[in-house]
């Protein structure tokens, strides 16, 4: 799911912006080219005449979880466990409450006659985790969130152990050998849900990129990022057969690994790339949307889509799709920072009341932050 970077300053990656939207560009292809939700048991494709492209568009969620692999690494930095943890509830969960509900109401006010949905669906969602509450998720695309939460659990807990992301390299030794242990011997839903056992790798790649960016250059670092994009690589072709089945779908591993290749190398890339040809604020404007536009695009998208036509084409899917994105960059635009600003200055008072700090002392950032700028000068930063 596509991600913010929060702090604007010399460390932005403008060119991350970018490549958010073509990991969402990617993901609503496969919604609407291969696979989209279900309505009376029928799954709903607008242009199933995509599908041999459009299947391949899943791969755009993992994308998705090694930027903010990369993302999350620079937010934690500077920041206590609270601080981190209300940096990335008060970023999340307002514009998903709007989004979710946004489509709750639009699907029970006029797609009634594809879709059910309930106030107690609605109000399970809240949660996230809605199947956790014996509910369906409002979208089916929320899933991928889920993960997100998780990913955020740990990093607090690293930062609340003191490990983040001083032990870095041993967090991801540990995490990519559990995530083979239970991937290829025990297979426990459990463990796999808990330590994001398909998805581990691209997260890892994030985290490592950030590594790179900061100045790190060793061999260790190039070792475990080969390592952790075979692991990402290995995921995404494993995940094949049970996709297979449950979409009833052909893909070609071949395929599936170039995709997961060139796709985390240009990742890698682009936070080599400082700066991009475009205004600022179109490129602002393009990494705000990518979240609210994820959130929005699939069950509302065809809420609206088959309230049009029962029977889509590429003209009605364009509309629809042009339609979304304009609600996306209302949302970004009007809706968003209010409420995120909102639910972070509540939760900072709280957190201030009972003394429980949200950032680390200036003095101590202060004295960080010149002890990583000379290492960089130095070419020596190893596992900070």
């Amino acid at each position: 799911m596509p991600e913010v970077n929060e702090q604007p300053g010399p460390t932005r990656v403008p060119i991350l912006d970018l490549l958010r939207l073509a990991a969402v560009g990617a993901v609503i292809l496969y919604h609407y080219g291969f696979w989209g939700p279900a309505s009376h048991g029928v799954q709903q494709v607008a242009m199933p005449y995509l599908a041999p492209v459009a299947q391949y568009g899943f791969l755009g969620v993992p994308v998705f979880f090694a930027i903010s692999g990369f993302v999350i690494a620079y937010s934690a930095e500077g920041r206590t466990p609270v601080g981190f943890a209300i940096a990335r509830f008060s970023r999340i969960y307002p514009t998903f409450v709007i989004c979710m509900t946004l489509t709750f109401l639009a699907t029970l006010l006029v797609g009634h006659a594809w879709f059910h949905v309930t106030w107690g669906q609605w109000l399970a969602n809240l949660f996230i985790a809605a199947p956790m509450f014996g509910q369906p998720y409002m979208d089916d695309a929320y899933w991928s969130l889920v993960i997100e939460v998780v990913f955020y659990v740990w990093v607090a807990l690293f930062l609340a152990w003191g490990i983040f992301p001083r032990r870095i390299d041993t967090i991801i030794v540990a995490w990519i050998a559990i995530t083979f242990v239970n991937e290829l011997t025990l297979d426990i839903p459990m463990f796999e849900k808990l330590f994001m056992a398909d998805d581990s790798g691209f997260f890892a790649v994030g985290l490592l990129i950030y590594e790179h960016y900061r100045g790190r250059r060793d061999t260790r670092l190039y070792s475990l990022l080969t390592l952790a994009m075979g692991t990402a690589t290995f995921q995404a072709v494993h995940k094949l057969e049970r996709l297979g089945v449950h979409t009833h779908g052909s893909f070609d591993p071949m395929v599936v690994t170039a995709i997961c290749i060139v796709s985390l190398g240009i990742v890698f890339a682009a936070t080599r790339i400082k700066s991009v040809p475009l205004p600022a604020g179109l490129v602002s404007a393009v990494g705000g949307i990518t979240y609210p536009l994820y959130l929005l695009h699939l069950q509302l998208g065809y809420v609206i889509l088959l309230a049009m036509t029962p029977t889509p084409d590429a003209l009605s899917t364009a509309l629809v799709l042009t339609a979304v994105v304009v609600l996306a960059w209302f949302v970004w635009r009007f809706l968003e920072a209010p409420a995120h600003g909102l639910v972070r200055d509540k939760l900072t008072l709280l957190a201030s009341r009972h003394g429980w700090p949200s950032r680390i002392r200036a003095r101590e950032a202060r004295v960080d932050r010149d002890r990583i700028t000379a290492s960089v000068e130095a070419g020596q930063i190893a596992n900070h």
